[in-house]
């Protein structure tokens, strides 16, 4: 694999800005008299709201779930955090008698107490679970009119689906949750999916079909995020089997999940079954590190797209006149400055939300000084002769960003590979004109339509991506010169 064809993560979405545990009399700058009077008053009055600031100063730092209790010990507030000691100690900052959230409860804390998750996607079901049993009359979140998502699992399927909804069925289903964010719970469900490998398509799929033999699995069996059921990879009783482990872990019972794991691993080793034991033994390896692996901040969506993604890709389907609803996108953007280290990105979007696990960027080769449309066909060229050449899935719409021209040589980037296209289109930013091969008028939308929000989601994340790429570029090329110039000083 080329390096410039690997996938990237995004670092600036791995940053997370922590929160330094306050001293007992450490207040935000300049507070408001009422603010500062308030909290001198919780610190110096009461003694249990005093003790608690003291006691989360020996948390530690690692995932969890923090319980606030009040003086008769009851819990009033449940919480989960990737740093214990970080997140916890934030209650007891001038910031949280500020806050609309926190102000009106905070006074209430007399203690607190914290259990360890092995690892983010950890703490975020533990929290769940927690707060389904307990109902925390603090945790609003989970207490007014919204409809909050679930992990459903469905259960009258031979191939049982994984999905996060907000309309859980009532029947023919096993639900975990709710959970208070949906952009965590996809997180920390393509991390799961990692490990378990199960479908989240919407395909029937049944296991004596055999038009299934020669369907063509989608991108997630390429990168080994699901065993394709739909082309027959895997037999039901695996597949459910597979699925009944991800129930357990979700369920609190990763121990016990590990441990069923290694007996089957060494089992299938005294068969002589070596490629099931190491199957085994990779799975386990990664259960193990999930705390490392874990990250659901990088891998979760932020929740930014104010429309049901669902609504911008059936939309997108009738406005294009495609035969399905484009489950996978891929957005094209090329940056540059004054022609010096032109890259491009590349991003993969997966019913309706970023899938970062299928970004890609490059650096342009060929080209030299400012060409925009030959910049296009190379990373074009190179995309789409790999996935021919390694027979992967192709996505179902490729956007561009650009008009007739950048559209035109996209095209024939596949005419010069002889590869046949899937549906393309290009968008155009100064007018949001969507141009289409073939078709000389482009197609206008009005600025609230549910299929130009979503390419326009695309196109502005394949744009911040390329951007990026293109900064840390700069930023190498300033270092290494600096290097070289004292160098080269007497």
């Amino acid at each position: 694999m080329n390096e410039f064809d690997r996938t990237e993560t995004d670092e600036e979405d791995e940053l997370e800005l922590e929160v330094t545990v306050a001293e007992p009399d450490e207040h935000l700058t300049d507070p408001t008299p009422e603010i500062q009077q308030r909290i001198d008053s919780l610190l110096s009055g009461n003694l249990g709201f005093r003790k608690s600031a003291e006691k989360v100063r020996e948390f530690p730092h690692s995932p969890g779930v923090y319980l606030m209790k009040d003086a008769s010990g009851v819990v009033i507030y449940v919480g989960k955090a990737k740093n214990l000691r970080s997140r916890a100690g934030s209650y007891f900052l001038a910031a949280a008698a500020q806050e609309l959230r926190t102000a009106e409860w905070i006074h209430e804390i007399a203690d607190i107490d914290y259990m360890l998750c092995s690892s983010e996607v950890d703490a975020l079901l533990t929290e769940s679970r927690l707060i389904k049993d307990i109902q925390p009359r603090y945790n609003k979140d989970l207490k007014d009119d919204k409809t909050f998502p679930y992990l459903m699992i469905t259960t009258h399927e031979d191939f049982p689906r994984v999905e996060v909804t907000r309309t859980p069925k009532a029947k023919g289903a096993k639900l975990y949750g709710p959970f208070t964010s949906a952009g965590q719970l996809r997180g920390a469900l393509q991390v799961l999916q990692r490990i378990f490998q199960f479908r989240t398509c919407s395909l029937d799929i049944e296991e004596n079909d055999p038009r299934w033999e020669w369907f063509r699995p989608c991108l997630l069996a390429s990168i080994r995020q699901c065993t394709a059921p739909c082309n027959k990879r895997i037999n039901k009783s695996d597949y459910r089997r597979d699925i009944r482990r991800l129930q357990t872990f979700l369920e609190g019972g990763s121990d016990r999940l590990v441990k069923q794991m290694r007996e089957e691993m060494l089992e299938a080793s005294t068969k002589l079954d070596f490629e099931k034991a190491a199957r085994l033994r990779d799975e386990i390896q990664l259960l193990e590190n999930l705390g490392d692996r874990g990250e659901i901040d990088i891998h979760a969506q932020p929740e930014v797209f104010y429309i049901d993604p669902k609504k911008g890709m059936r939309a997108l389907k009738k406005v294009l006149g495609m035969d399905k609803e484009p489950r996978v996108i891929e957005g094209v953007d090329i940056a540059h400055l004054g022609g010096s280290n032109t890259v491009a990105s590349l991003v993969q979007f997966l019913d309706g939300l970023p899938f970062k696990p299928g970004y890609r960027r490059y650096r342009i080769q060929e080209v030299k000084g400012i060409d925009d449309f030959r910049s296009i066909h190379e990373v074009i060229s190179r995309r789409f002769r790999k996935l021919s050449d390694e027979q992967e899935a192709f996505p179902d719409l490729l956007m561009i960003d650009g008009g007739k021209g950048q559209l035109s040589a996209a095209l024939a980037a596949f005419r010069d590979q002889d590869i046949e296209p899937p549906v393309i289109i290009s968008l155009a930013k100064k007018e949001e004109e969507i141009y289409r091969p073939g078709v000389s008028e482009p197609i206008r939308l009005g600025r609230e339509s549910f299929a130009l929000r979503l390419l326009q989601y695309v196109r502005d994340e394949a744009h911040r991506f390329a951007q990026h790429y293109h900064h840390l570029l700069r930023q190498k090329s300033t270092f290494n010169d600096e290097v070289k110039g004292k160098k080269k000083r007497p």
